[in-house]
């Protein structure tokens, strides 16, 4: 089972569109400003991304189920502290951090292409965040979904039970008749083993199948004393959107009776997220730029900063990983003349940071 839990507004932009827009042939610039819904005039819209923290959870869920002799197994087989109550505890595997990609709101810019303007392709994602220019996007890593592991099919013991046994008149006697016959078991795999038994098999793939059908013999009675665990593994998913550093972010809850447990529960011990801006770049004022650069031909994009991020389990760290922080660094305009028809520009941009991956521009004839 997975499940995503937003710590702040979002959606994960997974697929990629085209927007093409096509004018006539002519020499002309890119005209780029910030998005006035209902004011901007006609071209195509796009965003900027700003990184995203997703953590991926694995817990363990082990249900214990007694056996039908759990009370006798200490007078039978020895097996001490062995519960007559069902039970189920949960296990943390782990916590992994990996950065996406998702739209900032407020880097929303228009692209308007005057009737002079050579063909450009823009592609955009789902979220709508520019992800290249006459080029095709990459594709981005799509983590594989997650598939707990197989359970092997369970054995009915009672199919491995004597007539004796069976017809036994008490529970008692039924421990006591099954205990004989998972001793007698072990001893025919001791002998087997020991090249000792009055059949012995005729190559190793014969040995290995009658050791394999005595030890599932085994297993399978025995649980009747000792009972049976059973172990889930789910993925939980948590998404944390920093908008600037912050100290011991609340994230979940865990309890090793309960599993994940709501913020509020304090049964359940507090995972927490700190987020450390890294960055060394020179900042500006974005207001200021953007009023500079707002009559300015050509495109926007990023130069991402740089964040730690820290999981905490109480006050232990338990993950620590660095990524790129649009949000942390500055934008920049790419100038326009680079898309006229007298160069063949391709442009890439990452989908995460919003950075310039490749560049490629053939220098004009």
């Amino acid at each position: 089972m997975k499940r995503l839990t937003t710590i702040t507004t979002l959606a994960l932009a997974l697929f990629t569109v085209h927007c093409s827009l096509f004018t006539s042939h002519a020499v002309a610039q890119t005209q780029t400003g910030l998005y006035m819904p209902g004011v901007t005039q006609e071209g195509a819209v796009y965003f900027l991304p700003k990184t995203a923290i997703r953590l991926t959870v694995r817990i363990e869920k082990t249900t214990y189920t007694p056996g039908d002799f759990a009370s006798y197994a200490e007078r039978f087989l020895r097996l001490s502290n062995v519960s007559t109550e069902p039970s189920v505890s949960y296990r943390l595997l782990s916590v992994a951090q990996t950065a996406i990609g998702v739209r900032d709101t407020t880097k929303a810019y228009s692209v308007k292409f005057n009737n002079k303007t050579s063909a450009i392709n823009i592609a955009v994602n789902d979220e709508g965040v520019l992800t290249a220019i006459n080029a095709e996007p990459q594709k981005p890593a799509v983590p594989a979904p997650f598939k707990a592991a197989k359970k092997p099919a369970r054995v009915n013991p009672r199919q491995f039970m004597n007539e004796e046994i069976l017809s036994a008149g008490s529970t008692a006697k039924m421990a006591q008749l099954t205990a004989q016959e998972i001793y007698d078991i072990r001893d025919s795999r001791s002998q087997l083993v020991k090249g000792q038994a009055d059949f012995m098999p005729k190559d190793g793939d014969q040995m290995k199948l009658m050791l394999g059908q005595l030890d599932q013999q085994d297993q399978a009675l025995t649980s009747l004393f000792a009972g049976t665990m059973v172990r889930d593994t789910t993925e939980e998913l948590f998404v944390v959107c920093p908008a600037e550093a912050f100290d011991r972010l609340l994230v979940f809850r865990f309890s090793k009776h309960f599993g994940l447990v709501d913020a509020d529960d304090l049964s359940g011990a507090p995972y927490y997220i700190s987020v450390e801006n890294l960055t060394e770049l020179p900042t500006t004022d974005a207001e200021q730029a953007a009023k500079k650069k707002k009559a300015e031909n050509g495109l926007y994009y990023n130069v991402p900063g740089k964040m730690r991020s820290t999981v905490y389990n109480g006050i232990d760290a338990v993950s620590s990983e660095e990524f790129p922080a649009p949000q942390f660094g500055n934008v920049e305009l790419l100038n326009g003349d680079l898309f006229n028809k007298h160069y063949g520009t391709r442009l890439w941009m990452n989908p995460v940071s919003g950075a310039i991956d490749r560049l490629e521009a053939e220098q004009p004839k």
